[in-house]
């Protein structure tokens, strides 16, 4: 395949994935070896194994971050910190990618940002929704689930002081309910001691409990 043809067929695909192209060409193995040499080239970035993007000078669309986030890794979605950040809960900008999976580990630093991986056992993996933008679909997860990943994973011991620290805002999007079924899911009574000390922070610092 010629890299003019090569571009016609994916210049409107943020991410390319090879194993996509690899199923539907004629010659899988002279595609593979073409793909070795445009890297080289400079033409297209690899970002991991059978996962490329265009160079930017043949970029027609700019990838959505959060997108290639759900690539890099399957299954997993975003969740601790970034997601806390896209729900607007904390008011800082986080400029890694966190994100959890079933998977392994792992990290991935890319032209386009730093993309983290928690492992997370399968009977936690659920919670998280998904968003389109610019036609790019990613995994994110929930503001109750996004809390109780954060404290789970990162070993807290949540009190009002770290509730502080955390500078917690826009709290009427987090529901009591859901985050004390959820807390009760986890099946871990230091995570449902966690819920109940947020719960009870929101009440009598914030004022606020959504109760749906």
């Amino acid at each position: 395949m010629k890299w003019e043809e090569f571009l016609k067929q994916v210049n409107h695909l943020p991410v390319i994935e090879s194993e996509m192209l690899l199923t539907g060409a004629a010659d899988p193995a002279a595609l593979s070896v073409q793909l070795v040499r445009w890297a080289k080239a400079g033409k297209i970035i690899q970002v991991k194994r059978g996962v490329y993007l265009l160079s930017e000078i043949y970029r027609k669309i700019d990838v959505y971050e959060p997108h290639l986030a759900s690539i890099l890794i399957k299954p997993s979605y975003i969740s601790l910190e970034k997601a806390l950040e896209f729900h607007g809960l904390i008011p800082e900008g986080v400029p890694v990618y966190t994100s959890v999976t079933t998977k392994r580990s792992g990290r991935f630093i890319t032209p386009v940002g730093v993309f983290d991986y928690r492992h997370l056992q399968p009977s936690l993996f659920w919670g998280y929704q998904s968003i389109t933008l610019r036609q790019q679909t990613a995994f994110i997860a929930q503001p109750e689930k996004a809390l109780l990943d954060f404290f789970y994973l990162k070993k807290i011991k949540v009190s009002h002081d770290f509730l502080e620290e955390m500078r917690l805002q826009n709290c009427e999007i987090i529901s009591n309910q859901t985050l004390i079924a959820y807390a009760q899911r986890f099946q871990k009574p230091g995570i449902l001691a966690a819920a109940k000390t947020l719960q009870q922070y929101l009440i009598t610092q914030k004022g606020y409990v959504k109760l749906q």
